[in-house]
């Protein structure tokens, strides 16, 4: 079964019991959105999907899926968004930075206790969060000590000494700063490094200066005991998967939010004034520190894709997990924000993220 509801206001519609006049024009543009929506749910064939948009702060939610809904709704579930957690992350180290605690050039392994190599070039906090920093997507020790849970929690068996540890051995071939490469294991360092340089962990930091800021009572970076959390499946969306255990990557695939609680997270970013204490960091993570392929065409902020479209910069990062996805994104252009969340892991064409994709990159 299919749901779809409007809503002006963060949250579901019971958390108001009226709503500001509708036009004609708006009833026509949210019929439209439900029915695009829906569709998009559909095509996902998960056990439970859910599409949630916004444009100008008024919410089109749809949920749906091949499998029973549990007693709670869909979208007031918590789902896993995977690498979607660095976006999470690099708002974090912004805000750090325009708070006056950090400035982003500290080398991240004397924040974790070791002397740099003489002759060495030092990974940096800007490296890490930028994927520049030379290390590879994962730990070379990371597989052997994975492969006994390669099909259920993989990422479990790797806990955060062993993070730290195996980034303090590492020697980058190439200098940090001159190559990219998308690397799980170099934002999971960031995480730690910051804890280093604040004295506070990682979770505690994202709580404390991001969470409570952006009242997400719905999100965190740990599973719920109440059973509030969606079930992930396998990628033919049968066979059920336990919870996932970030191990020492918590930073950079972690979080689990409600799709309400992701949309205030886009919005956030729609409208950096909603909330002076982030106001700064928000509007930083829109900036591109770095360009890179064939004419420079990939653009990246400290925690964003950034893609052209023909009225402005899209914004976006997808996740996965080992049995759920994730997409968000938003455009400051048309004021539309979109977080898309399934309880299924496709690993070959991936209807799921690219129909997200192409909703978000739609001409008003």
């Amino acid at each position: 079964m299919t749901t779809a509801y409007r809503t002006s206001w963060p949250g579901p519609p019971a958390d108001r019991e009226d709503g500001p006049p509708e036009s004609a024009n708006s009833r026509a543009d949210d019929g439209r959105w439900t029915e695009r929506l829906a569709e998009a749910v559909a095509a996902a064939e998960a056990p439970d999907t859910v599409f949630a948009l916004s444009r100008h702060g008024r919410r089109t939610v749809v949920t749906g899926g091949t499998g029973e809904p549990s007693g709670r709704p869909r979208d007031r579930l918590r789902y896993e968004i995977g690498s979607a957690t660095k976006a999470y992350t690099g708002l974090l180290l912004a805000h750090l930075v325009d708070s006056g605690l950090l400035t982003g050039g500290e080398p991240a392994a004397a924040l974790l206790g070791a002397r740099r190599p003489p002759g060495t070039t030092p990974v940096t906090l800007a490296h890490l969060v930028t994927h520049t920093a030379g290390l590879p997507a994962l730990p070379a020790g990371f597989y052997p000590r994975a492969l006994p849970a390669w099909r259920t929690n993989p990422y479990g068996r790797y806990p955060d000494a062993r993070v730290v540890d195996a980034f303090l051995r590492y020697r980058p071939r190439h200098r940090p700063g001159t190559r990219w490469r998308y690397s799980n294991f170099g934002v999971a360092v960031l995480g730690h490094a910051l804890g280093a340089a604040t004295g506070t962990d990682w979770q505690d930091l994202l709580a404390g200066r991001l969470l409570a800021p952006l009242a997400l009572h719905d999100t965190a970076p740990h599973p719920a005991t109440d059973g509030h959390d969606a079930v992930g499946h396998g990628k033919d969306g049968t066979g059920t998967l336990p919870a996932f255990d970030a191990g020492g990557f918590r930073a950079a695939g972690a979080v689990r939010a409600t799709p309400h609680d992701l949309l205030t997270f886009l919005e956030a970013h729609l409208d950096p004034g909603r909330c002076p204490q982030l106001a700064g960091a928000l509007r930083a993570v829109r900036t591109p520190v770095l360009r890179r392929g064939i004419g420079h065409r990939h653009v990246h902020t400290v925690a964003w894709f950034r893609h052209p479209t023909d009225g402005g910069p899209l914004y976006f990062h997808s996740g996965a997990t080992l049995g759920q996805q994730a997409f968000l994104g938003y455009r400051p252009d048309t004021g539309t924000a979109l977080a898309a969340v399934c309880t299924r892991r496709f690993r070959s064409h991936d209807p799921f993220l690219a129909t997200a994709y192409a909703l978000l990159a739609e001409q008003p």
